[in-house]
């Protein structure tokens, strides 16, 4: 023991005690999904509080130095022993009260409970040191390695801190209507037991209106349980805004929801209100589950099989590479779903998974912040295998069933949605987000993080191209765009059940009108040749303003492909708002078929003998009182269109040929003009001889110039960088690596111009690059959604590998028998090979 005292205090020095701040990982490590029940436990670094893997803690040591770790193992208690509490002092769990998290009340988020052992090893020769052993060193070293060994011990960790945010969904602010509402004075008496629905008899989910006293069910829930919806339209019906939910009512209170304000309410005057009718608040006895205990249990039981498992079917569990589950972080089956399809298609694989031990050697002092570290980690954990194993059931420990469970250990992508998440008003909370709307985001930050090397975006790249014909003068106009979604409305007057639907909603109004039970529900058929057919077909802009006849006139829009992607996402725009702007989901079924063939919506470009329409921009507002002046370009749309790539006078010109009308009207006319010989030329304001900075000495800083010149780049490579950039050091330099192929093309001639600004050898304009192909494809995966909003309810995805479709609903992978294919919400295809 004194050897390793005296290792102790060579180290001594590298041993922090973590402060206020400081970010402590301690549940996951940074480069794997080793935690410490994982076997081999976890090892905490006790200078820089990272946590790494048995795995990669050589690694960490070699490349730091650092010697001291901190290891920490759990092994969870068996059940029995968790429930009787057997030695642990802990009282027994409760089950949660509250709709929250992180709170009194709320979910606990540390339901397993564990038996842990902490001590601390010394590299390279693994020497361990417990507690006991450090009663026996010198006072210096004890007692700073307990300081920093009860400091990591006692500190949030990361994960911990970002599971717990805490959000409360009980917190109900005071309805605008309780002070002054309005009550009938109608004799109506309320008795305190017996409520049920006055137009279908249902005994459950029973509410008052606070106005008139009619009682009435609540609504239906996206799972067909709950009420009939009577409550709602009685409402929509009266106006009368309160109603209060009968069995809920205690002296304490009780539920109140406002249907004017949607949401759940306080009503300060409750007890005054209750009375009106009859009611005391102080002899009631709550007999109904409130809102948030509903709420509580669909939460509880939101990652159950049987809530969206395939009717009628016994799914089979499947494990090993590529099949590994993710766990649910609260509300994260969204990012679950999306980053299972994107690491099936092949450019993710190679870009992050195929490389990641050059990855990880590279990785930053800090790979915890690093995107590239944190998605090959993510990638590795989904294909490896590693983790696609049975989760552990402690109540089975003495069990014989060889049969195996349906959870998986699977993994916590908790240090990587921290990441992605970051600074993101949505994508950084606990909330459930539109899985399309997450696909975009991470797309764009791969883009950002892509600018040199392979860029797997490029998979989902195409070019969309628009031909707009103003119909006075039939010239025609065509722009092209960058896209990564097709996005297909539902037209929903092209349904092919249309008598079926129109015989249930008569049989749905005889149930109201009787009190019977309402029909099953029927789902619209919509073909989705309809749906293609909707996205394609011309569509009549009313206020176009046409160059050619210098005025506003009508115009048909049509769209095409310019360019078909490797793999293709479909999104079916399911969900819209009705006439009174509440947000709604349209229940389709659309015959999604496996193979596609879109190769007649390719774009053709101007068509012989057809006349463009004059490039001239609107003409500018003017007041009488007011001196006509040149247009002033927005420097913010400029500075978006340089930050992509395009040169500085391209982008001056597409601001000022589109009117100042924003970043997708200049990028269109990027697009459309890429080809142009004087596409890069400087733009002449109206009323200027000359543009300003048509000379490099105008537009470029000597300052700026000597700086990237000093990082081995030749001076006319860095004046246009700089010229490309709006003469910004930062992004010249960003610039200037995203584009070296370009660069490294460039001969620079006698006279100091290059050789690619002659007329006869024009460089091809800097700008996205897009793949293209023949437009077959055919179905590989697609995202589902139960629910009634991409705000609530919950995603799943089915990935077919293998000839079998397999579905991956969170931490649960299993064989799917019936991929319910008409249904989904986002569809993948990729490109048939010919």
């Amino acid at each position: 023991m004194a050897e390793v005292s005296e290792v102790l205090m060579s180290v001594l020095s590298t041993i922090r005690v973590p402060r206020p701040g400081d970010r402590v990982h301690k549940d996951e490590c940074a480069l794997s999904f080793a935690s410490p029940e994982s076997e081999g436990g976890l090892y905490v670094c006790m200078n820089s509080f990272l946590g790494f893997g048995s795995q990669y803690v050589d690694r960490h040591h070699k490349r730091t130095g650092q010697r001291a770790y901190l290891h920490i193992t759990r092994i969870r208690k068996t059940q029995k022993e968790d429930e009787n509490n057997s030695g642990s002092g802990d009282p027994p769990k409760k089950k949660p009260t509250r709709l929250a998290i992180g709170i009194e009340g709320g979910f606990d988020v540390e339901q397993d409970q564990y038996e842990e052992e902490v001590k601390v090893v010394l590299f390279p020769d693994r020497q361990e040191v417990t507690s006991d052993d450090l009663t026996s060193m010198p006072d210096v070293v004890r007692e700073r390695v307990s300081l920093s060994m009860a400091g990591v011990i006692a500190a949030d960790s990361v994960s911990h801190a970002l599971q717990v945010q805490q959000w409360d969904g009980e917190v109900r602010q005071e309805s605008r209507h309780a002070a002054e509402l309005k009550q009938l004075d109608n004799g109506l008496k309320i008795p305190p037991s017996g409520w049920k629905c006055e137009v279908c008899d249902l005994q459950e989910n029973i509410w008052m209106n606070l106005t008139d006293g009619k009682i009435m069910c609540g609504r239906r829930y996206f799972d067909g349980s709950g009420g009939n919806n009577h409550a709602l339209q009685h409402f929509q019906q009266t106006g009368y805004p309160l109603a209060v939910k009968l069995g809920t009512i205690t002296p304490d209170g009780a539920d109140v929801y406002s249907y004017d304000e949607d949401d759940m309410v306080l009503d300060s005057k409750l007890p005054e209100h209750l009375s009106h009718f009859g009611i005391d608040m102080m002899t009631m006895e709550k007999t109904e589950r409130t809102m948030t205990e509903l709420e509580i249990a669909v939460n509880q039981r939101v990652g159950e099989w049987e809530v969206i498992q395939e009717s009628g079917t016994t799914l089979r569990p499947l494990w090993g590479p590529g099949l590994t589950g993710m766990k649910n972080l609260g509300n994260s089956c969204y990012l679950n779903s999306v980053m299972q399809v994107l690491f099936t298609v092949p450019d993710f694989q190679t870009k992050y998974v195929s490389g990641i031990d050059k990855i990880l050697d590279e990785a930053p002092s800090d790979p915890t912040q690093d995107f590239k570290t944190q998605v090959a980690k993510l990638g590795y954990g989904l294909l490896s295998g590693e983790y696609s194993k049975p989760a552990p059931d402690p109540s089975e420990e003495s069990s014989t069933s060889s049969e195996p469970r349906g959870d998986q250990v699977g993994i916590a992508a908790r240090m990587f949605k921290a990441l992605v998440g970051r600074g993101h008003p949505e994508f950084s909370t606990n909330r459930q987000q539109d899985a399309q709307e997450f696909l975009l985001y991470f797309i764009n930050m791969v883009e950002r993080n892509c600018r040199s090397g392979m860029n797997p975006s490029e998979a989902f790249r195409f070019l969309v191209e628009e031909r707009i014909v103003c119909q006075q003068s039939q010239k025609a106009k065509y722009t092209q765009r960058v896209d990564y979604m097709v996005q297909l409305p539902v037209p929903m007057d092209q349904a092919t059940n249309t008598e079926e639907l129109q015989e249930a909603e008569r049989l749905r109004e005889e149930a109201e009108s009787s009190g019977a039970p309402p029909p099953p529900v029927l789902r619209a058929c919509i073909p989705f040749s309809a749906c293609l057919a909707a996205w394609s077909e011309p569509e009549t802009l009313t206020d176009f303003w046409s160059s050619a006849v210098q005025a506003k006139t009508t115009a048909t829009k049509t769209t095409r492909f310019a360019s078909y992607p490797d793999h293709l996402v479909i999104q079916i725009k399911k969900f819209t708002f009705g006439l009174d702007w509440v947000p709604k989901k349209l229940d389709v079924s659309i015959d999604v078929p496996d193979t596609l063939d879109l190769s007649a919506l390719r774009g053709t470009g101007q068509q012989p003998g057809e006349e463009l329409l004059p490039e001239v921009a609107p003409p500018p507002l003017m007041t009488p009182d007011v001196e006509v002046k040149a247009p002033v370009l927005d420097d913010s749309t400029v500075s978006q269109l340089c930050e992509m790539g395009f040169p500085l006078e391209a982008c001056r010109k597409a601001v000022y040929y589109t009117g100042n009308t924003g970043i997708d009207a200049a990028m269109n006319w990027v697009m459309g003009h890429m080809e142009d010989p004087d596409f890069s030329a400087p733009l002449v304001l109206p009323g200027c001889s000359s543009a300003p900075g048509t000379t490099p000495t105008e537009s470029v800083s000597e300052e700026h110039l000597a700086t990237i010149v000093s990082m081995g780049f030749s001076r006319e490579q860095a004046t246009k960088a700089l010229r490309a950039t709006s003469n910004v050091l930062e992004r010249a330099v960003d610039w200037i690596f995203s584009h070296l192929d370009d660069l490294e093309s460039m001969e620079v001639s006698e006279g100091g111009r290059s050789a690619g600004d002659s007329e006869g050898s024009r460089e091809p304009p800097p700008g996205p690059r897009v793949r293209d192909g023949p437009g077959k494809y055919e179905l590989f995966a697609f995202i589902s959604h139960m629910g009634t909003s991409t705000m609530c309810g919950h995603y799943v995805c089915h990935i077919k590998k293998d000839q079998q479709w397999v579905i991956f609903n969170d931490q649960k992978v299993c064989a799917s028998e019936k991929p319910p294919k008409d249904l989904g919400y986002l569809y993948f295809y990729r490109r048939v090979a010919e």
